[in-house]
């Protein structure tokens, strides 16, 4: 990576997310403490699915994969940006900030399409019951999961290729936390328009395609839904649902909020604390959204639980 920087950077320096110093401490306390719970959460969450038998269906296949994925888009940004709190010159080297980047965008837009995937899921498991198992056979799934990556990995290429192409000059302090796309093409001293306009191309695409894909599932979803004729059914319907939704709902939130704007009108002070949700919040909170409101997953964790305690 490091022959396309024809600009001879060697290092950036990032600001973080704020410049008060009695700030650093707490920050650090409290994102070591998110840190830890999204490991143990995810981590707990692959470990559960692996071992417990009557989990091992697409839609924990892909909460699995979900789970893998909020792993690493984490400790992609966390751990640097918990060194960087307590250190006195936060910087990044070249190679480093591109391989960052190319890393996080990989593991964001996979959470895109997987988000998008686990709905149509949902949609097959609700509205079509009695095909399900055919729909979503092992193969299926699989290739599913293949596509997310391959369209994550097209997306991450071609910004990464892109921005090797950018000049930096003499301004090396990256208004962010991480390297990511606005920050560092605010740094650069070369026209950046084609950057910008592929920058909202693929998020148009890996924002609102798979945004389009929930709406309509959840539309079909709901009509299905509000045909069932008992309560307990329209209840448990709901259920499988809802904790898909709140975790869509915050990740598409602050992510449209980051890039479905040019970096002219968007404020990268607003843009770190957008930033915050889908890099961090969102990893932390899937696992216990989808642990604590999944009643098949309690049932799992008690059963490990109590396998573990009478070996």
């Amino acid at each position: 990576m490091e022959s396309g920087n024809v600009s001879g950077v060697t290092e950036f320096i990032l600001a973080g997310l704020t410049n008060k110093p009695e700030l650093q401490l707490p920050l650090f306390i409290l994102f070591l403490g998110i840190y830890v719970v999204t490991v143990v959460g995810n981590l707990g969450m692959i470990t559960l699915i692996l071992f417990s038998s009557h989990l091992h269906t697409p839609m924990y296949f892909f909460l699995s994969s979900l789970s893998f994925i909020d792993l690493c888009h984490s400790t992609v940004i966390t751990p640097k940006m918990l060194v960087n709190f307590v250190t006195v010159k936060n910087t990044i080297s070249y190679p480093e900030c591109m391989t960052q980047l190319y890393t996080f965008l990989t593991f964001a837009i996979a959470e895109c399409h997987m988000l998008a995937v686990m709905a149509y899921d949902r949609y097959v498991a609700i509205c079509n019951p009695l095909l399900y198992n055919a729909v979503m056979s092992y193969q299926v799934c699989s290739w599913m999961i293949f596509g997310v990556y391959i369209m994550a990995l097209i997306g991450t290429t071609t910004h990464t290729v892109c921005m090797l192409k950018v000049h930096f000059c003499e301004a090396d302090v990256i208004n962010h936390y991480f390297c990511d796309l606005y920050p560092l093409l605010e740094l650069s001293c070369s026209d950046t328009f084609i950057n910008e306009v592929v920058v909202l191309c693929f998020s148009v695409f890996n924002i609102f395609i798979p945004t389009l894909t929930i709406l309509s599932s959840y539309i079909f979803i709901i009509a299905s839904i509000l045909r069932i004729k008992s309560t307990e059914g329209r209840s448990k319907a709901f259920s499988t649902c809802s904790s898909h939704i709140s975790a869509v709902a915050i990740f598409f939130g602050s992510l449209a909020f980051m890039y479905l704007q040019p970096s002219s009108v968007s404020s990268m002070d607003q843009g770190k604390v957008s930033s915050v949700f889908y890099t961090i919040v969102v990893p932390m909170l899937n696992p216990l959204i989808y642990s604590l409101r999944n009643k098949d997953v309690k049932v799992a964790l008690n059963k490990l639980l109590e396998r573990k305690l009478f070996l």
